[in-house]
């Protein structure tokens, strides 16, 4: 275990200090800011109700419990379990863009959130899966670049977002069929 935290530590200041330049100083914030994504996701949500059909109507139903499932697990079940503390908070010489956050650091839920959002759109809309993947891992890049997590916490973050996207994948193909079956 010591070994793998000695890993996790180089690539984080290998990421966060070595690959440190103005433009990811400028560009890594935007991209970690929840804000940043609102009105991309307000816009995506009205349009796939508004013109995405049954399939848009019943991808937006479905985000709500795959968000909170990501979020919860990440945040509040996870988290208090590992209490594991940011590398911003224990760490010298961190490159931190922003202030530090006192929650803790084990999974990141920014990766569980983006993550999970990818997969499940990836499965939706396969013809736009790399704009998802790659989004979502700028977003687990980011964190790692504004000094509040490990690459671990992001890997991991990623790893639970994907499983619980599969876990809406069933349920969506389930209604799917359950509908089908009752041609709503």
């Amino acid at each position: 275990m010591e070994f793998l935290i000695k890993i996790d530590t180089a690539l984080f200041y290998f990421i966060n200090v070595t690959l440190q330049n103005p433009f990811f100083d400028w560009l890594m914030p935007i991209v970690s800011a929840k804000r940043t994504w609102f009105p991309l996701w307000i816009v995506a949500t009205i349009l796939l109700l508004w013109k995405g059909g049954r399939k848009g109507r019943l991808a937006v139903l479905l985000v709500i419990p795959l968000i909170v499932m990501t979020d919860q697990l990440s945040a509040n079940v996870i988290k208090s379990f590992v209490s594991r503390i940011r590398p911003c908070n224990i760490l010298p010489d961190v490159h931190l863009l922003g202030k530090k956050l006192s929650s803790y650091s084990f999974p990141s839920s920014h990766a569980a959130n983006f993550f999970g959002l990818a997969t499940y759109f990836s499965y939706l809309y396969s013809r736009y899966k790399w704009w998802f993947i790659s989004a979502a891992f700028l977003v687990g890049l980011s964190r790692i670049s504004v000094g509040v997590h490990y690459p671990l916490d992001v890997v991991a973050g990623a790893v639970l977002g994907a499983l619980c996207a599969l876990v809406i994948i069933w349920v969506y193909r389930w209604l799917e069929i359950l509908l089908e079956r009752k041609k709503v």
